[in-house]
């Protein structure tokens, strides 16, 4: 006779740590969580993180949720708890360009991979912020609404998008015309509204549709490879007539005369 091992509690008093600790008296320590920062966003990097935390330790984090929910403020505040109390943890920066040659989702399959991957001691276990990633080398189960639900997750969330925020925010530095400190390269009304006056930069995401008919507008060429031909996305979007002129040093013109012809064929 066939004997399935005993089912896993998890007792909803626990709150965000109640996932890991089932998993913990399991014997599946140490639990690690998975998360990124802006896949939803058309400029600036994917950034994925993973954490370990110790079970006990609730207390230390309170506070702790999906970074989306907290203040910039709290999210500082609980960046600073996460890197001092953490077992372990790794960040993956994946910059547009990457993201452009292999496309957003695969990108941050691979990145999920490369920050458990990263950690110092193999997880017994994985949890993951919303859908299965094949090829981990552990355990693991992808959770709905991971970073509201399971500690670790919630922490690994902490981490990427502060980092990622960071980053932004020394980008606009660089590119203020964008307002990138602001709204972190997601397609808000001040963020559409730049693209359309100045084009995009080498720091967006050419294949996106709404950053592909910005450039063809502008008639600006991709700065690095793209997977998806912005030519398409031209097509997708009517074939619009290019701009007459675009802003200078944001991207390159060249080629961007048969892109645009190829475009409305």
């Amino acid at each position: 006779m066939i004997c399935n091992p005993p089912r896993a509690i998890v007792r909803r008093d626990a709150g965000i740590w109640a996932l890991q600790a089932a998993l913990d008296r399991r014997g599946l320590g140490p639990v690690a969580g998975v998360d990124e920062a802006g896949r939803g966003a058309c400029a600036g990097p994917l950034v994925v993180a993973s954490c370990v935390l110790r079970p006990k330790d609730a207390a230390k984090f309170e506070g702790l949720t999906d970074s989306k929910l907290l203040t910039a403020a709290a999210r500082d505040r609980m960046y600073d708890v996460v890197l001092s109390r953490a077992v372990d943890c790794a960040v993956i920066v994946i910059p547009a360009a990457e993201v452009d040659l292999t496309g957003v989702h695969v990108a941050n399959i691979e990145g999920m991979r490369r920050a458990v991957a990263q950690l110092g001691a193999h997880p017994g276990y994985v949890l993951t912020d919303g859908f299965r990633v094949p090829g981990l080398a552990a355990p693991n189960m992808p959770v709905v609404k991971g970073d509201r639900v399971a500690a670790c997750v919630a922490a690994a969330s902490v981490l990427a998008k502060v980092t990622r925020d960071r980053i932004m925010e020394g980008m606009h530095d660089a590119l203020p015309v964008y307002g990138f400190d602001v709204h972190k390269g997601y397609n808000t009304p001040v963020h559409t509204s730049a693209l359309v006056e100045h084009g995009p930069s080498a720091e967006h995401r050419w294949s996106y549709a709404n950053v592909a008919s910005a450039a063809i507008r502008h008639g600006l060429e991709p700065p690095h490879r793209v997977a998806r031909s912005v030519a398409a996305i031209g097509v997708v979007q009517n074939g619009a007539p290019p701009a007459a002129a675009g802003v200078a040093g944001l991207a390159t013109r060249r080629g961007a005369d048969s892109m645009i012809t190829r475009a409305e064929a």
